[in-house]
């Protein structure tokens, strides 16, 4: 079975998830079926028909975490020695040529994505165009508005 790449950071939140399903939705959800239960006839009972799709939520998101969680390489950006390239787990501070705006990117699994906090998933096109590149060098990034230069400001791993 193949490995999924996740930060540190990444697995904790899910480790945190996964606690927080099993220890507390859990519980709560089998506590309102035994309730809506005991209210009587099942067949027109909305309360227990609820409780029972929130039950196959939270079983359902069960699984998927523990299975993430088995197949994932944890990498730890901080103890990466990459010698100044771009790899999963790597800080970008990039300049858009055109315009000269500086944006900071750190590429991450697909799981902890989120652009508006400047992490970027490592099958995006930017991140695709960043891997492999160093400090100085010159990225290329097909978007959705066209194609975008960047320069490599710096590549940090923390």
């Amino acid at each position: 079975m193949a490995t999924l790449p996740i930060t540190k950071r990444g697995a904790e939140i899910l480790k945190a998830e996964l606690h927080q399903l099993k220890t507390v939705e859990r519980p709560t959800v089998i506590a309102a079926i035994s309730e809506a239960r005991a209210q009587g006839d099942l067949s027109e009972n909305a309360e227990y028909d609820a409780a029972k799709d929130r039950q196959g939520f939270v079983e359902g998101r069960i699984l998927e975490l523990e299975g993430k969680l088995s197949t994932a390489q944890v990498i730890d950006p901080a103890s990466l020695n990459a010698e100044g390239r771009v790899v999963f787990g790597s800080t970008v501070d990039l300049e858009d040529e055109d315009t000269g705006v500086k944006v900071t990117y750190q590429i991450v699994g697909e799981d902890e994505a989120d652009i508006k906090l400047g992490l970027v998933n490592i099958s995006s096109p930017i991140a695709r165009a960043l891997i492999g590149k160093e400090e100085g060098d010159m990225a290329e990034v097909q978007a959705p508005g066209g194609v975008k230069h960047y320069e490599i400001i710096q590549v940090r791993y923390v």
